[in-house]
């Protein structure tokens, strides 16, 4: 009777140490798969924070580019108001001119 119970309890440490083996392995298997999963997470999400950022880029590109075209336009408006300003003083500024130099 003691030998089979040796051979018993030898059995049941055998299948312990088989059963705590196949454990570690499926550990390992679904860590593996979990660290492959979220490295396949990590970079979708790469890839999609890089074409939200060339978006948000190429948004400010067009957004810089308006401001500039009205800022261009408002100046243009500037600089004929001033040159009709002057137009309309040329004549008297001819004007003082001849004056002064007949007056001389």
């Amino acid at each position: 009777m003691a030998l089979e119970a040796i051979q018993e309890v030898t059995q049941a440490e055998a299948q312990a140490k088989a059963q705590c083996e196949a454990a570690a392995i499926q550990s390992k298997q679904k860590l593996a798969q979990a660290q492959k999963q979220a490295r396949q997470i990590l970079d979708q999400a790469r890839t999609e924070a890089q074409a939200q950022a060339g978006q948000m880029m190429a948004q400010a590109e067009e957004q810089a580019a308006e401001e500039t075209r009205k800022a261009l336009a408002q100046a243009e408006l500037d600089c004929q108001s001033l040159k009709q300003q002057a137009r309309g003083r040329l004549d008297q500024a001819a004007q003082l001119i001849v004056e002064k130099v007949v007056n001389r």
